[in-house]
């Protein structure tokens, strides 16, 4: 039975003046920014999910989500946006070459300079996710980010660090799906592909390995990140409907951007995919090698079993502190993994005032 929830609903967030942003980028391509608004501010706050998610991860309506959080406890302008990783585009699954350069080139000063324009020069203040995190965290190593006070980088920043499991999978998977078994985007919806299609076998063997429930594209979505049962969350943090409709959250992607995250598997943290590439000449082939050059505040946020990036931050928060004592902060999180800090049932009692609080000390 489909779940009751609409797909991109904004009903999560109520008694907010709600207004749409769509900026393009240098290189082509149509993205937005939604803003939640109750009133006027010195402090803004964006908030900006990872690969095959969205905007929609913050502004959930089956539990008191982020977005609302912040406009109850006195942030009553936040924005989210959608760029080119968000499942609200097709740019996921369309045939090239992307990488994490071309987020850190294109997408992030546009989005910032759409938000500079209705804000000015009021502080920002940044919550990014999974790959939103890593992108704009490397934005403020390569100057592509500007002007933000402070940033929660929750599951991953500049170090980059995954299970055993998830290393072999991403030395193996890219080429195994594309050549071997002919599909070259990867998509949680695939249990309910026609029988006997590609798509739906690769379903059916994987659910074979996650008997701990029936939902296939948890299966799938474990397949895609991490290495757990389930991979991404720990199924007691969540709503039982935020469970059912995991695909309408975390979506479709091709293969492109596991290979480039692969190289920063293989490197341990962060680098340019393309050394070669000319549109990425301006961009550090090491993003973690200037990393002491951020002057923005992080504080580095991660579940204790996060089965994605497993102590990523952790180790990242180390390195940039040896250099910068005292600027940068680091919460794990008891009982949480790598997506249920924003999408947990329990999130606002457990996480949301860490983020509160670090923003408060910081809007000042």
């Amino acid at each position: 039975m489909r779940h009751s929830i609409a797909r991109h609903t904004l009903e999560g967030v109520p008694d907010a003046r709600v207004s749409t942003h769509p900026f393009t980028t240098a290189d082509g391509l149509a993205l937005n920014l939604t803003r939640f608004q109750r009133g006027e501010s010195d402090d803004v706050v964006l908030l900006m999910h990872g690969l095959t998610a969205s905007s929609d991860l913050f502004i959930m309506p089956e539990h008191y989500n982020l977005a609302t959080y912040l406009l109850d406890h006195g942030f009553p302008d936040v924005w989210t946006v959608d760029f080119r990783m968000s499942n609200r585009y097709p740019y996921n699954t369309e045939p090239g070459d992307s990488s994490i350069d071309d987020i850190v080139h294109y997408d992030h000063p546009a989005m910032l300079a759409e938000l500079r324009r209705h804000v000015g020069q009021r502080r920002i203040h940044v919550v990014a996710h999974c790959l939103g995190s890593a992108s704009f965290a490397m934005g403020l190593v390569a100057g592509t980010v500007t002007g933000v006070t402070s940033m929660v980088a929750q599951s991953v920043g500049l170090v980059v660090k995954v299970p055993s499991w998830s290393r072999v999978k991403l030395e193996l998977t890219p080429a195994l799906l594309e050549h071997v078994l002919g599909m070259p985007a990867i998509d949680p919806r695939m249990g309910a592909s026609a029988r006997f299609t590609r798509s739906w076998a690769l379903s059916k063997l994987v659910s074979l390995g996650h008997p701990e429930c029936d939902n296939s594209a948890c299966h799938l979505v474990s397949l895609m990140w991490g290495a757990g049962w389930p991979a991404l969350y720990s199924h007691a943090n969540l709503e039982p409907r935020t469970h059912e409709r995991i695909a309408d959250l975390l979506g479709p992607t091709g293969l492109h951007y596991y290979r480039h995250i692969r190289k920063m598997v293989r490197a341990g943290h962060a680098v340019k995919y393309a050394p070669g590439d000319r549109r990425h000449a301006a961009l550090p082939e090491d993003y973690l090698a200037n990393a002491a050059s951020i002057s923005t505040s992080i504080l580095f946020m991660t579940g204790q079993n996060n089965h994605v990036f497993g102590d990523s931050n952790v180790l990242c928060h180390q390195t940039l502190s040896h250099d910068a004592p005292g600027r940068h902060e680091l919460a794990v999180l008891p009982g949480y993994g790598y997506v249920d800090p924003i999408i947990g049932k329990r999130a606002h009692v457990d996480v949301f005032p860490l983020i509160l609080d670090f923003f408060q000390r910081r809007a000042v």
